[in-house]
């Protein structure tokens, strides 16, 4: 008798669809979309980031405390103190290079100051300049004679005093106006900027 073989049937692997089209663009546009098929489309270039500025670096590694009103003004009267001091052992107490270290002095307390306590840095930095002024004012003959030498040194420079106070004022000024603003951007994100209805 005749056996016959019997083979085990081979499964056929299905053929892959190719990743591109042999024809290239031309092709693949000639081929129809069916309608509700979404194509990806690749995305473009990168925007390039912007380049920060050297000052804006340099400015953002600067130590930025938040101080409060009596921390800040306890910061300048020390501040202009001890510089006051060190002025009057290197320089002979001169008046017009403490003038000068007032007004960055001023701008510090303006920008450390926290933003609920901004109203208190255009207070807190005459002060300050009063307070340091003692050790240049160089008065004599007892209390009476140095508060009349520090009394003539803040009418004699003055225009220092006003210009650390005016640039005080204006940065608080500019801080608070950004703090509402923010504080508004934020509101209208949030939602809590719109009128509640009435129950």
């Amino acid at each position: 008798m005749e056996q016959h073989r019997t083979r085990t049937p081979q499964r056929r692997q299905p053929q892959q669809a190719p990743l591109s089209p042999p024809g290239g663009l031309g092709e693949a546009a000639a081929c129809p979309v069916p309608a509700g098929v979404g194509v990806a489309v690749a995305p473009g270039p990168a925007p390039r980031s912007r380049t920060v500025a050297p000052v804006v670096l340099a400015l953002r590694r600067f130590p930025n405390p938040r101080l409060t009103g009596i921390g800040a003004g306890l910061f300048a009267a020390l501040a202009m103190f001890l510089l006051a001091c060190l002025d009057q052992l290197l320089l002979g107490g001169s008046e017009v290079v403490y003038g000068v270290l007032f007004l960055p002095v001023s701008a510090l307390t303006a920008l450390w100051v926290r933003p609920a306590d901004l109203v208190t840095a255009p207070i807190s930095v005459p002060i300050a300049f009063a307070v340091g002024v003692i050790p240049v004012a160089g008065g004599t003959g007892g209390f009476g004679g140095q508060t009349m030498a520090v009394v003539t040194a803040l009418a004699v420079h003055a225009g220092w005093l006003y210009g650390g106070t005016l640039i005080a004022g204006i940065i608080a000024t500019v801080r608070k106006i950004r703090h509402m603003r923010e504080r508004q951007r934020y509101l209208a994100r949030t939602g809590q900027g719109a009128r509640r209805p009435r129950s």
